[in-house]
């Protein structure tokens, strides 16, 4: 997804000439190496704020869904929406959203940079260097990027899980549900979900890099076009989460119910006992893939959004430090 700056060279013609005629010191290139690095981690942590906050109370639906026994529908999601408003405020569908925010800025921030890096050592290895990577390794560095991002945020996305589906009372800030989890269950507690929460992201991650990396590529050799519009950018995005978050689901759910078990009264420890019993009590269906409807909903905007505003976000950035380089 980002550009390098020999592609910005080439659209500036006038500054190419003295850019070819006094190569850059290495410190120069040091230096935007390190400005490339910074932008995709910014660029990364906007994008997932943006997408995750516009999804939140849909989000939080989902969440309460999966880890309860109820079954799910449109009209039972729409009306724990409506009783939340009317009970806690418009505010009560962003609960948790905070602790969302310290989990996903970090984490979209690690998975989009860490894919760019990958992306280029993966295209140095298989000779691709700044060209679109093949199939494979196009999933692999997707794949890799999710685990990367997952592994070092993971006790973030234990504590949203907390704080979604529990009342105001229980837990009052994200300092409180570090401090209440691992004083009444252990620190090791934090990491209960960890798991199925690789074997998920896994699939999930590399999927969805996989299909909005080929659609971009497809729809550049079709249209000649090198950057696709902002709304043709959503619609890949959109597609790359459907598809993605589908193969993954019922991982997702298993991550949630091992996740939340300390305070639903749950004896969820392992992922095949977990899944097991889901399926016993639930079945397939309405077990492992509750709320899969809403996720249709959700996840193809989130996805789309942070897909759309991490790629306009470092285009834009990436601009005004070549405008800058080339002045000076």
């Amino acid at each position: 997804m980002a550009h390098t700056l020999s592609d910005h060279q080439n659209r500036l013609p006038v500054a190419q000439d003295t850019v070819l005629d006094l190569p850059p010191s290495s410190q120069t290139q040091d230096l935007r190496t390190r400005w490339t690095t910074l932008d995709s981690l910014l660029c990364g942590a906007f994008a997932g704020a943006v997408a995750k906050t516009v999804i939140a109370p849909l989000d939080r639906t989902k969440i309460i869904f999966q880890v309860s026994s109820k079954r799910f529908s449109a009209k039972e999601a729409f009306r724990l929406i409506y009783c939340t408003y009317m009970k806690d405020g418009l505010l009560g569908l962003w609960r948790g959203n905070s602790a969302t925010m310290v989990r996903v800025m970090p984490y979209a921030a690690i998975q989009f940079c860490s894919h760019e890096q990958y992306k280029k050592h993966l295209g140095g290895y298989y000779g691709y260097q700044g060209k679109a990577l093949p199939p494979v390794p196009r999933l692999l560095a997707g794949s890799l990027a999710g685990t990367t991002a997952a592994m070092l945020t993971y006790p973030l996305d234990m504590v949203r899980a907390r704080m979604a589906v529990t009342a105001k009372e229980m837990y009052s800030n994200i300092m409180h549900v570090f401090v209440r989890i691992s004083q009444e269950e252990g620190v090791k507690t934090l990491y209960r979900g960890f798991t199925p929460t690789i074997l998920g992201v896994i699939p999930y991650a590399g999927i969805t890099f996989f299909t909005y990396e080929t659609l971009k590529k497809l729809h550049t050799e079709k249209t000649k076009r090198s950057h696709p519009y902002p709304y043709e950018r959503l619609a890949f995005g959109a597609c790359a989460g459907l598809i993605g978050q589908s193969a993954s689901y019922p991982l997702d759910v298993v991550r949630r119910r091992m996740q939340t078990a300390g305070v639903t009264g749950s004896s969820y420890v392992t992922v095949l006992g977990t899944m097991r019993e889901i399926v016993t009590r639930e079945g397939v269906v309405h077990g492992l893939y509750k709320g899969l409807s809403m996720n249709w909903v959700k996840g193809p905007i989130a996805v789309g959004i942070s897909l759309t505003t991490f790629d306009i976000t470092q285009s834009l950035l990436f601009k005004v430090h070549s405008m800058s380089y080339f002045t000076h």
